[in-house]
Formats: structure tokens, C-alpha cells, sequence
């Protein structure tokens, strides 16, 4: 092998450690962005104020470059913001929603203010096929739409798009939407309690309407729930399909391993 192909040879195997390096610092410091997001979502940071890199680095066994990539993460999220002569602060709060229970939006996050909802449509319409598919009515029919954007504490967290079989719907024209949850009214109008939903929950990119409508910057990533809900008789009656503005709410749950 000539010199010059040795020191070319020498210079590709410095470059591919040097990467090798930096995909490693990359790993640490998203293991430790997801270790800090815990804390921070779970209120350990009870005045908003993180510790001093030294004492993350120390305490997660970190080095300092390793803690500011970290930090920078967060901060790319919007979780967290450095400010001068402070330190880094919590710069938003999530609030938890629930996925074991089924509840209304109120209902769920009763603890952390008042929801409120503005009616932005509600009317019959022809039920697009899969929709009167999913609450086995038969093809054409009318469904009641209900179109919200849901605040807590006045600001904008969701954007829900609801189908109900006309029959129950048409009792909901005259309730007070405003300021209760569907899942009250339905079980008031068909005088039995809900029983199950299914739900799928995947994270999309908000279209113009909802960027707009929930004041997200478009193409922003929503936390988008779809959820089916029955009676307790077992007749679906709520299909659902909810937009939350993915820096203001997380979702948890307790699950059980079959035995």
C-alpha cells in the first residue's frame, strides 16, 4: 500500500470513529432527553426549575456536552427554555389523559381546570360510507356531525370530529354542548351507560384547517384518537376522531399481562 493510500485510508477510519462517536453521544443524550421528559411530566421538578447541568450530569452519570444535547431536545420540543441568570424551566405543562378508563374529556381532566367547548358545527349529514360502517347503520344514512374545538383553561388542546346514529343525535340539537361532555348527554338520552370504545392512537401532521383551528404551526404533530364507543348494550353510538395538540397533553394507562 503506497503512503498516500495508507494516510487516505488512515483519514476513512478517523472519520468513521469520529461518527461512531457522535451517534453514540446522539443515543445518550435521547435516553437521557427520555429519562428528564419523565421527571418533567411527572411534576419531579415541583418549581418548574431543572438542576444545574453539573448535577443532571452527576446524577444520570452524564457528561456535560451529553446534558446540554439533552437539554436542547427538550427545548426543541417546547418542553423546556433556557433562561438567563435561572437555569432551564419547564416552559409548558402536559396534562395526562387517561386510556384506561372511559371518560370524557371534562371528566379526564377535571383536576386541572375547566374544559370548555365551542360548537363550530353540528347539523345531520349523509354518513360517508366507513362511518355509517362503523356504527352499522345502513349506507346513506344520516348521522349527526358535532365539530369542536375543546379549551383548558382557554387554550385550545383539542379538535374533536363526532358521528352519532341520527335517532340518538337528533335528542343532542337542543342539549347544552357548550359546557357538557357527549358522553353525559348520551347516556342521559338513551338512559344506559356506555360500555366500551375502541380506540386507535397515532400521531399525524395537522393539516391547515387544524394547525389554524387548534393555533399550531402547520404540520405540526398531532396526537390523533380515534375512538369508537358503544352502549352498554353493545350498539355503537360515538365515532370519534380527536386532533390534541401534541405539546399539551400525554397519554397513560395501566395494563394488565394475560394470564
Amino acid at each position: 500500500m503506497s503512503a498516500e493510500h495508507h494516510r487516505e485510508h488512515a483519514g476513512a477510519g478517523a472519520r468513521t470513529v469520529a461518527a461512531r462517536r457522535r451517534r453514540l453521544r446522539a443515543d445518550r443524550a435521547r435516553q437521557l432527553a427520555d429519562l428528564l421528559r419523565h421527571q418533567i411530566l411527572t411534576g419531579a421538578f415541583a418549581e418548574g426549575v431543572l438542576p444545574y447541568e453539573e448535577a443532571i450530569g452527576r446524577d444520570y452519570g452524564a457528561t456535560r456536552n451529553t446534558v446540554r444535547q439533552a437539554l436542547g431536545l427538550l427545548s426543541a420540543e417546547g418542553l423546556v427554555e433556557r433562561v438567563p441568570g435561572v437555569g432551564t424551566v419547564v416552559a409548558c405543562e402536559k396534562y395526562r389523559h387517561g386510556l384506561d378508563r372511559l371518560q370524557g374529556l371534562a371528566e379526564t381532566l377535571h383536576e386541572h381546570g375547566q374544559v370548555s367547548n365551542e360548537v363550530r358545527t353540528v347539523g345531520p349529514v349523509r354518513a360517508p360510507a366507513p362511518v355509517a360502517a362503523r356504527l352499522g347503520l345502513p349506507e346513506h344514512s344520516e348521522v349527526l356531525y358535532i365539530e369542536r374545538l375543546r379549551r383548558l383553561g382557554g387554550l385550545p388542546l383539542s379538535l374533536d370530529l363526532t358521528y352519532l346514529p341520527l335517532d340518538i343525535g337528533v335528542e343532542l340539537l337542543d342539549a347544552d354542548l357548550e359546557h357538557t361532555d357527549v358522553f353525559r348527554l348520551l347516556e342521559s338520552v338513551t338512559g344506559q351507560p356506555l360500555g366500551r370504545a375502541e380506540i386507535t392512537l397515532e400521531a399525524v401532521n395537522a393539516d391547515a384547517h387544524s394547525a389554524a383551528v387548534l393555533q399550531a404551526p402547520r404540520g405540526a404533530a398531532v396526537l390523533m384518537l380515534e375512538r369508537l364507543t358503544h352502549l352498554a348494550d353493545g350498539r355503537p353510538v360515538d365515532l370519534e376522531f380527536i386532533r390534541f395538540r401534541g405539546d399539551r397533553i400525554t397519554m397513560s394507562g395501566l395494563l394488565h399481562r394475560a394470564t
